[in-house]
C-alpha cells in the first residue's frame, strides 16, 4: 500500500463504482479551490459557508474517495500536495463547466418563462381568462401570453401537439391523453328573444319539448354542445350551428330561435332583457370547467402560476 493510501485509508485495488462514486461533488471541489486560493482551510470554510470541522471532514472524505492526499495541514495554514495541485486544476475545469451548464439551464428557463401559450374553449376564453391573465400580468410582467380560442376538441389537439402549455375545457369528460383539475362549475341555460313564445310561457319547458325544438347551438366538439347532447340523450336538434358564443347570442337576440349557453356569457343580455331565461325541467345542464395539460407533464413556470390563479 502506498503512503497516499496509508494516509487516506483507501486501497487502490478496491472495486470501483460508477462515475458518481469516483468524482467528488461540486461542493467539495469548490472547497478545494477555495483552499488553494486562500491557503487556509478555515478561511475556505468561511467563504463556502460551512464550519471548519465540516470543511476538514469534507477534504478527508474527498481524499478517501480519490485515494490520494490533497492538503497538508500545519499551524501556518493549509498547502496543497503535488497531487492536490493537479486535482485542483482538474476541479477548476469541472466547476467552470458546471457554471456554464447552470447558465445554459437558466437561459432555457428564462426562455420558457418568457412566454405562455394558452388554449381555451370559447366560454372560458371570453369570460374568465381575461381576468386571470390580468392577474398573471401583475405577477409576471415580462411573460408574453398567446391565447388560442377554440372548442374543447381543438384545445386537446393543441396540447397534444405541444402547441399550448395549458388548456381549459368545458365538456363532461377529459379528452384522452390529458390530465386535469376542476377549477369551477358552470350552468347552461335556455334563452330566447323577448318575442319568442317561450319567453312568455308560465310553465317550464320539458326535456322532450326541448329535444324536439330546433335550437341555435354551438358546433359539435364544443363543451356546451357535449353537455346538451348528453342531457337530451343525443337528441338536440340544431336550427343553426355556430362556432362562437358571441355568434350564438347574436342569432338568439335576432329572434332566430332559442339557444343554450353558459350563464357566464349571458349577464348583459339577461339584465337588458335582450334575451329571456327560459325555465326548463327534467334536464341537467351543469358542467365542470377544467384546466388540462398532457398526461404526466404537470404545468410549470407561468402555466403553473396561471393554474394557481384560476383557483383563487
Amino acid at each position: 500500500m502506498s503512503k497516499a493510501e496509508e494516509r487516506t485509508g483507501t486501497d487502490a485495488t478496491a472495486p470501483r463504482g460508477g462515475l458518481a462514486h469516483r468524482v467528488p461533488d461540486l461542493g467539495a471541489l469548490e472547497l478545494l479551490l477555495a483552499v488553494a486560493r486562500l491557503g487556509s482551510l478555515g478561511r475556505a470554510a468561511q467563504e463556502t459557508g460551512i464550519s471548519q470541522p465540516a470543511a476538514s471532514s469534507r477534504i478527508r472524505s474527498m481524499e478517501r474517495q480519490l485515494g490520494v492526499a490533497l492538503v497538508d495541514r500545519s499551524p501556518r495554514g493549509s498547502r496543497l500536495t503535488d497531487a492536490g495541485a493537479l486535482v485542483t486544476d482538474w476541479a477548476r475545469r469541472v466547476v467552470e463547466a458546471a457554471e456554464a451548464f447552470d447558465a445554459g439551464a437558466q437561459a432555457l428557463r428564462d426562455c420558457r418563462d418568457s412566454r405562455l401559450r394558452v388554449a381555451a374553449s370559447m366560454t372560458i376564453a371570453e369570460y374568465l381568462l381575461p381576468g386571470w391573465l390580468v392577474a398573471l400580468r401583475a405577477q409576471r410582467p415580462d411573460t408574453a401570453v398567446s391565447l388560442h380560442a377554440g372548442n374543447s376538441a381543438v384545445v386537446a389537439e393543441r396540447l397534444l401537439a405541444d402547441e399550448a402549455d395549458l388548456g381549459f375545457v368545458e365538456g363532461l369528460s377529459v379528452p384522452s391523453g390529458l390530465d386535469s383539475a376542476v377549477i369551477a362549475h358552470d350552468r347552461l341555460i335556455v334563452v330566447a328573444a323577448p318575442g319568442h313564445p317561450w319567453a312568455r310561457r308560465r310553465r317550464p319547458v320539458e326535456a322532450a319539448e326541448l329535444a324536439a325544438t330546433p335550437l341555435v347551438l354551438r358546433e359539435e366538439g364544443s363543451g356546451t354542445r357535449q353537455v346538451l347532447d348528453a342531457a337530451l340523450g343525443g337528441l338536440a336538434r340544431p336550427l343553426i350551428e355556430l362556432s362562437s358564443t358571441t355568434a350564438v347570442k347574436a342569432a338568439a337576440v335576432s329572434g332566430a330561435g332559442p339557444a343554450v349557453l353558459s350563464e357566464l356569457a349571458l349577464g348583459e343580455e339577461l339584465s337588458s332583457r335582450r334575451l329571456v331565461n327560459v325555465p326548463v325541467e327534467g334536464v341537467r345542464l351543469r358542467r365542470a370547467l377544467r384546466a388540462v395539460w398532457p398526461t404526466g407533464h404537470r404545468p410549470t413556470g407561468p402555466a403553473r402560476d396561471l393554474l394557481s390563479l384560476t383557483r383563487g
